[in-house]
């Protein structure tokens, strides 16, 4: 996958399914981003029910296939955290959404696969469902003229999170911040961006050009198919791929990938000479 070799990707993914004890299925005892759900059986003509056992950001990324499935399939269900089906219900081909409780999972349906497994299951590589595959219009305030930031990434992996303060350069610009909560940099909301992510992707739609670190901003701008700016780490995650700066799952997404772990400063030093052109 980091190659982008997709057919090799994907029957490594058949080989290792049928060589997996099939009592291990969507197993309880595991952490729910550690299971694998699908059986590997054609989906066609089934009711089938999508799980989304990882994060919001992987939802966003893999939810391009939902329309496509949804034509070939019975009925498809798509069990999603509850604050992601506001924006789930502008796509097409989905007969119901119902929001994931890890307490009390929905029931299994005729065929169950996560959200991650589409791509292997359907055969179909990222370029073929560019983005936008999600509709939303701006919504008020609109700030057309100004550049969105993030600089905090999730809990998990803090070398995706930079310090808030190497941004400062950029404020020269007009700005808005995409983290929650109050900020001393100079920008238009320094209260922070909206609690609601469906207010979120209003917020990014009415930008011309967001910065963000890998995290789930960056999936919503791609997959609203908003201007993107992604600042990666040294050890990029496999999503985004070798020595590129262009990415096949969003393509209004540029990368700034660190020349070396831990160096945010070259990275926003080019940032600020690309404004500036």
């Amino acid at each position: 996958m980091k190659r982008g070799d997709y057919q090799t990707a994907w029957r490594l993914s058949d080989r290792v399914r049928a060589d997996s004890d099939p009592t291990t299925r969507d197993d309880p005892r595991l952490p729910y981003h550690l299971r694998w759900v699908w059986d590997g059986r054609p989906l066609v003509g089934l009711h089938v029910l999508v799980r989304c056992y990882h994060g919001l950001g992987d939802t966003l990324q893999f939810a391009r296939y939902l329309p496509a499935l949804g034509h070939q399939v019975a009925s498809l269900t798509v069990e999603t955290q509850p604050e992601l089906i506001p924006l789930l219900e502008t796509m097409s081909g989905i007969d119901r959404l119902v929001g994931f409780d890890p307490l009390s999972p929905a029931k299994p349906a005729g065929c169950d696969i996560e959200i991650m497994e589409l791509g292997a299951a359907l055969r179909m590589e990222p370029a073929l469902l560019p983005p936008p595959y999600l509709q939303i219009s701006p919504g008020p305030p609109n700030y057309e003229d100004a550049i969105g930031l993030c600089w905090k990434a999730g809990g998990w992996n803090s070398e995706r999170s930079m310090p808030a303060s190497l941004l400062v350069p950029l404020t020269q610009h007009s700005c808005v911040s995409l983290c929650p909560g109050p900020t001393d940099l100079r920008v238009l909301n320094p209260l922070g961006c909206p609690a609601a992510i469906i207010d979120t992707a209003r917020l990014l739609k009415s930008l011309r050009l967001v910065i963000t670190v890998d995290t789930m901003i960056a999936h919503l701008a791609g997959a609203l198919n908003v201007p993107t700016w992604l600042l990666v780490k040294h050890d990029s995650d496999w999503r985004w791929m070798m020595d590129r700066s262009d990415s096949p799952w969003y393509p209004s997404m540029r990368l700034y990938r660190q020349p070396s772990p831990g160096d945010w400063e070259t990275v926003i030093a080019r940032i600020v000479a690309d404004l500036n052109l």
